[in-house]
């Protein structure tokens, strides 16, 4: 099969003399001394000989020995994105490690959800409608508050997780109950650093926007409910 590079970026980058008289070292060990500063989460071959694959993050570029980085895309001629499909397959890996424990866990349905939400995005307020009206999920909520869109959200998202009862405290939060008035202050003993766990949470997903959503493993874009509902209308993975 042949196969297309679609490069956005390209970054030719200088390279030891040592690198480049020994294409035939180690790629890792050669990438590690082009990104010194770099923590690789994971690299491996593409089907382009001579080019590999590197996770960082929430990055996926690629690497050539001769000391080339590249930016971009790898997409087959019927049109698939192979860089995009192994995006999500690197993303489904850290949802199974995300540590559910530290979310707001709502429901006990037989669908999992998780959710990134921001408290004052008009979006989530409606995805958190919607989820309110269906028994067949477990909710799984993490605070992503947008500052430079809603910079009033991280104070609710703190006063919710503060609550001795937080899903009472989201309900009254989304409803807009304390868009006009001043929060009350924080509970005793509030581990304030819960919302910092949230936002470096979603900064490893690769979370730009919210809400973000998955349904069962499967990945919604903003507040789609007609395709949440479609998700939930097929048999749960469990």
């Amino acid at each position: 099969m042949r196969f297309t590079l679609c490069l956005i970026l390209a970054a030719f980058l200088g390279i030891q003399p040592a690198l480049a008289e020994d294409p035939a070292g180690d790629p890792v060990d050669q990438l590690s001394q082009l990104l010194p500063n770099t923590t690789i989460d994971g690299f491996g071959p593409t089907p382009i000989p001579g080019l590999f694959e590197v996770t960082a993050g929430d990055q996926i570029f690629y690497f050539s020995p001769t000391g080339h980085l590249v930016f971009g895309e790898i997409w087959t001629k019927d049109g698939r994105s192979l860089t995009a499909e192994r995006r999500e397959q690197v993303i489904a890996e850290k949802i199974k490690r995300l540590p559910l424990q530290k979310s707001l866990t709502i429901g006990n349905g037989p669908h999992q959800v998780i959710e990134f939400t921001d408290p004052d995005c008009p979006f989530c307020r409606k995805v958190d409608a919607f989820f309110a009206n269906r028994s067949d999920v477990t909710r799984h909520v993490f605070f992503y508050p947008i500052a430079g869109l809603h910079p009033k959200a991280a104070p609710k998202a703190r006063y919710i997780l503060c609550s001795d009862d937080r899903e009472r405290a989201m309900r009254e939060v989304y409803a807009g109950a304390w868009d006009s008035e001043a929060l009350p202050p924080l509970a005793n003993g509030c581990q304030e650093t819960l919302l910092d766990e949230h936002l470096q949470l979603g900064g490893m997903l690769g979370v730009r926007g919210t809400p973000t959503i998955w349904v069962d493993g499967t990945a919604i874009k903003g507040a789609d409910l007609a395709a949440i509902a479609a998700l939930l209308d097929q048999p749960s993975k469990q």
